[in-house]
């Protein structure tokens, strides 16, 4: 059943102000266009109140800017966190322990308390300890001596490798696969490559959330590490040894290469490649496929192959896209420029001859 709330109490989450009817009723919140009655909606900026008009909503999250609207509404400073806060306090659901459903198989010496929902066909190895109100859906696999935290979530088909350590209020969407070896080989003299043995692992903090089908591998020496409050999207790729700092963001199909580590609040944009042993500043932001191949000062900005200044890239796009004009234009002056030269070479021999008569 869905939860409803007043606006006074979600202003009270908030930290808004209503404008109208505080003890309004709502138990959803959605898109402005999709909101009917019952629900509220948001705009993230004064210009969008206009698309209010034909909105069904009952209620509307606004910025503290915004004029009086023929609806209630919560203002606050930053309309986009506040939709993100309500809408997570309205579907927030009691957890309901469901307990080990079979099949499933776990190992000896596990530590799994009472208050657990663990779905059939999961693996779970020896000496696994799992916290809490944690939720294993069906074909997830936990290798030896793996931790996972409290209030964690792994969905389907996740794999979790021996000695891997899980934080808590992490989510882990299907597929990921954590703790596979690093990338890692010596090539002798024949040119043959022989694997490097990956005995490290991998840990992942707390409140981190990993989109499905990434990889984390384990580290050669040492832990992989993902810092608290880390978000990663799908089909990212992180390598051994890598250490990617707080609340760091990971775009769609990003990549970083082994012992690379990652400063507090980086950005890597979709398909953004970091190359192995860099240091990354704090707050830097690389540009979607962009390409780094050097370290990174604290709160740079760069795009382009190889990243450079996001300015910089941006004036050098600019002009890569005039090329074709630009070599145009240089036919044309070069040939200019050697009638030029002809002129004069024949005007020069014309003078050297009446210099002789």
């Amino acid at each position: 059943m869905a939860k409803s709330c007043t606006l006074d109490e979600l202003a009270g989450l908030v930290e808004g102000e209503v404008i109208g009817d505080g003890k309004l009723l709502v138990s959803g919140l959605n898109g402005i266009e999709y909101a009917v009655a019952g629900e509220i909606t948001f705009i993230t900026n004064a210009k969008k109140a206009g698309q209010l008009a034909g909105c069904k909503a009952a209620a509307c999250i606004v910025p503290l800017e915004c004029d009086e609207l023929n609806l209630p509404c919560i203002k606050v400073r930053n309309p986009d966190l506040a939709a993100a806060l309500v809408h997570n306090h309205l579907l927030e659901k009691k957890f309901a322990a469901l307990g080990v459903l079979q099949p499933t198989h776990i190992g000896k010496d596990c530590r799994i308390p009472g208050e657990v929902t663990i779905g059939p066909m999961v693996c779970i190895g020896d000496r696994v300890k799992i916290g809490e109100r944690v939720t294993l859906y069906p074909g997830v696999v936990i290798g030896s001596d793996a931790v996972i935290g409290d209030d964690t979530v792994l969905y389907a088909n996740v794999s979790v490798a021996d000695q891997s350590i899980i934080g808590k209020h992490v989510i882990i969407h299907a597929g990921v696969s954590i703790g596979s070896d690093g990338f890692g080989y010596a090539t002798d003299q024949n040119g043959n490559h022989v694997k490097k043995p990956q005995v490290g692992n991998v840990q992942i903090d707390d409140e981190v959330e990993v989109g499905a089908n990434s990889c984390i591998d384990r580290a050669a020496f040492g832990t992989t590490r993902i810092r608290h409050g880390t978000k990663i999207d799908n089909q990212v790729m992180v390598a051994h040894n890598v250490d990617v700092g707080e609340n760091s963001i990971l775009v769609a199909q990003a990549g970083i290469a082994g012992s690379t580590t990652l400063g507090r609040n980086v950005v890597l944009s979709g398909r953004a490649a970091v190359a192995g042993h860099l240091h990354i500043g704090d707050r830097v932001m690389v540009a979607g496929m962009s390409g780094v191949h050097g370290n990174l000062m604290q709160g740079s900005v760069v795009g382009g192959i190889p990243a450079i200044d996001v300015k910089k890239w941006g004036r050098a796009t600019a002009a890569f896209s005039r090329l074709p004009e630009m070599l145009k234009d240089l036919r044309r002056l070069r040939r200019e420029v050697d009638k030029l030269v002809g002129l004069i070479d024949s005007t020069g021999e014309e003078t050297e001859r009446e210099g002789e008569e």
